[in-house]
């Protein structure tokens, strides 16, 4: 099987951890990637249904990208197009991508599709428009780690105003699903607008946390009493009253997506699946700096909406102890942007416990790999355990659409 061309050399990777970022590396810097024994030693070898749903995604927002897999799915090669965006006449239906997310997903969030395709975005050539859909679809929080849709709005999409990316940005949350239980489907529909492209992101200078002044949340629930949202913010304004009077929690109560069913339980060949509750918090400090927690009901229940709001509370606490200027969910969008930007030294703190992680280091690594340069750690001193890393951006911006 021949998948390499002698023009450019594929980067090697091996297996299937880090799969999304390295592919979202490749495609911003244009360097074609071959990463092989992907879950070769498992029952089940190859590509996830998530993973090569991904991929189909970065083949819809790009043009004359070229992707290649094994027979087994165990070995995968990508060359990188041009990010076109949804482009008039790209989409399906008026420069509007709808991507469907099917069944076989639904063991993710749709923030797993959203974070990578944010990263994208702001490098497109046109606008991008991309519209979620499916059985796969959770808008809620999930068991696998992935934030909820609501956090990636409140906590995520806000940081990229630091690198002067900020206008014509939204999420829109138009059916709202929770992680279904068994093999049900999820249904919910949420669409990205981020119609803000930039030539370089702005050089990051990030060094004060500050102090939070204010906590803000969504308290949500899908086809189950609006009393779960009043006890979910009930428990959590009472552990977070004490450090930051300043809370608001928003409530929203919407009904369960509408599913295809055979079961004969259901002549009208649909049911709802999709059931539960879950509540996302963001605290905001005095300089800018947001920290996130989010906590849902397990798919099975049994846990009930007092405990949730009391742990969604305590993680957020949890975060904000961590330290530093960016949380670990954003550290990788934020130093992405940062390496991708002007060829100038960018800074930002970060706790030490963000640092430490196993996806923190191995971004370090791949980062440089794919021609960025190496990170630079200081202490920040003083009475701060926080730790600055200094990173050089690599200048590549975005090469489609020539902008300020």
């Amino acid at each position: 099987m021949a998948l390499d061309t002698p023009l450019q050399q594929p980067l090697s990777f091996t297996g299937h951890h880090h799969l999304t970022t390295r592919l979202v590396l490749a495609t911003l810097t244009g360097r074609p990637i071959r990463i092989t024994q992907i879950r070769s030693t498992t029952t089940n070898p190859g590509l996830t249904r998530s993973e090569t749903n991904f991929i189909r995604l970065l083949d819809a927002v790009t043009n004359g990208s070229q992707i290649q897999f094994s027979m087994t799915g165990t070995t995968l090669v990508y060359r990188p197009g041009l990010i076109t965006g949804s482009a008039e006449g790209l989409g399906a239906s008026g420069g509007v991508i709808r991507h469907e997310i099917p069944a076989e997903c639904r063991k993710r969030g749709v923030s797993w599709w959203l974070l990578p395709l944010c990263m994208l975005a702001p490098f497109s050539k046109g606008n991008m428009n991309v519209q979620f859909w499916g059985e796969g679809c959770i808008t809620s929080s999930t068991l696998a780690g992935d934030i909820s849709a609501d956090t990636v709005r409140t906590a995520i999409l806000p940081l990229y105003k630091h690198f002067a990316i900020e206008r014509g940005i939204e999420l829109r949350i138009l059916k709202r699903s929770a992680q279904p239980v068994g093999g049900k489907g999820a249904g919910g529909e949420v669409q990205l607008v981020f119609n803000h492209q930039v030539r370089l992101p702005k050089t990051l200078h990030l060094l004060n946390p500050g102090r939070v002044k204010k906590i803000r949340g969504v308290s949500y629930c899908v086809e189950v009493p609006k009393s779960n949202n009043e006890r979910m913010t009930f428990a959590a304004r009472g552990v977070l009253n004490k450090f930051v009077p300043d809370t608001y929690i928003f409530s929203d109560a919407s009904a369960a997506p509408l599913i295809p069913t055979t079961a004969r339980s259901h002549p009208s060949g649909k049911m709802k699946a999709a059931v539960g509750f879950g509540l996302s918090l963001v605290a905001e400090t005095s300089t800018g700096v947001i920290y996130s927690a989010d906590l849902s009901s397990p798919p099975d229940g049994g846990v009930p909406a007092d405990d949730i709001g009391k742990q969604c509370a305590y993680q957020l606490l949890e975060k904000i102890s961590q330290g530093g200027c960016v949380e670990g969910v954003a550290a990788p969008t934020v130093l992405m942007l940062m390496a991708m930007g002007s060829e100038d030294v960018g800074r930002v703190a970060l706790g030490r416990d963000v640092l430490a992680s196993e996806e923190m280091i191995q971004l370090a690594r791949d980062s440089k790999v794919f021609g960025g340069s190496a990170w630079g750690f200081r202490e920040a001193g003083g009475d701060k355990e926080d730790i600055v890393v200094s990173v050089v951006g690599r200048g590549v911006g975005n090469v489609g659409r020539k902008v300020a």
